[in-house]
């Protein structure tokens, strides 16, 4: 029949578009964005990207060290792009927020000095210090304890919902890490009150445990070899994506290390609070050399490249 148009999406009306992109997630709106001029137009919009924000959105950066954020980005989308991209410190300083790119899903660190150290206030024990790559005023170096306890917890309606997490222990090693060589350090993952998910894991990588024990030996041969590495401040780097099973850490883009903690699925209308904990206390030895950024807690991406 002349003038059917069949199944042409060009001839909607863009609101009707950007309407339908709203109910996507980002990663769905850019694809969609290549269909048509209509539909790159539509997904351009602030109708899409405003449902791609978290509702509470700008409850959470008026909060911020960046409350001129909202003031100073010329659109939705260029909002949820720096949201991405840096991520904004809240709660004086001591959390960070952001999202994730693909699911627009929240993403939270707790800093060193939102989580609870055993023995972190005893300079003896622990150093509270700054680092230039970090996010946080503050990092915490391990000195020396033989009771290694980190806690963190969170509110989970702070989280997105009928969300898989994921939580980060976000650190690095220095060249006087030791005491970690054979003992793992127990985690647990879960709501308060319930019994949580346990594993064990080796905070140091083994290929970097291996030339640090070389290192070592061969310079109580000759002495002044690996004097160099041995009085630096960082380690040897672990290769991002080493296949380690889980058991040991990973590289970061931003320089960091990460050791999957455990995940927890946050249910809609579930109300707790989330607590995380690191614990290394049966080996009996004394421990030392790490500098602990904080704990992350985002969305598992598998949860959604899976859809």
């Amino acid at each position: 029949m002349a003038g059917n148009t069949g199944g042409d999406m060009s001839v909607l009306p863009e609101d009707c578009v950007a309407n339908v992109l709203s109910f996507t997630d980002p990663g769905d709106a850019a694809r969609l964005s290549m269909v048509s001029s209509t539909f790159k137009s539509a997904a351009e919009s602030d109708t899409v990207w405003e449902q791609f924000l978290p509702p509470d959105y700008r409850s959470i950066i008026s909060q911020s060290s960046d409350s001129s954020l909202l003031a100073s980005t010329s659109s939705k989308k260029e909002l949820f792009l720096r949201l991405c991209d840096n991520p904004i410190l809240i709660d004086d300083g001591k959390k960070s927020f952001s999202l994730d790119k693909l699911s627009g899903k929240k993403c939270y660190m707790l800093s060193a000095r939102d989580l609870m150290i055993a023995w972190g206030d005893t300079p003896r024990y622990w150093k509270w210090t700054s680092e230039l790559e970090s996010r946080f005023a503050e990092v915490a170096e391990l000195i020396g304890v033989y009771w290694l306890e980190i806690r963190g917890k969170i509110d989970t309606c702070m989280l997105s919902q009928d969300t898989l997490y994921g939580a980060y222990l976000v650190y690095r090693t220095t060249a006087r890490t030791y005491g970690f060589e054979y003992q793992p350090v127990d985690v647990t993952v879960g709501l308060a009150g319930a019994e949580g998910c346990k594993r064990s894991f080796h905070l140091v990588a083994e290929r970097e445990q291996q030339e640090k024990q070389l290192c070592q030996f061969l310079s109580s041969q000759v002495g002044l070899f690996c004097h160099s590495r041995a009085s630096g401040s960082q380690s040897p780097a672990v290769p991002t994506g080493e296949k380690n099973n889980g058991q040991y850490p990973q590289k970061r883009e931003d320089g960091w290390l990460e050791m999957e903690l455990g995940q927890f699925f946050n249910k809609d209308g579930e109300e707790g609070e989330l607590e995380m904990s690191i614990m290394e206390v049966k080996g009996g030895d004394c421990k030392g050399g790490l500098i602990v950024l904080g704990i992350e807690i985002r969305p598992k991406e598998d949860a959604y490249e899976k859809k």
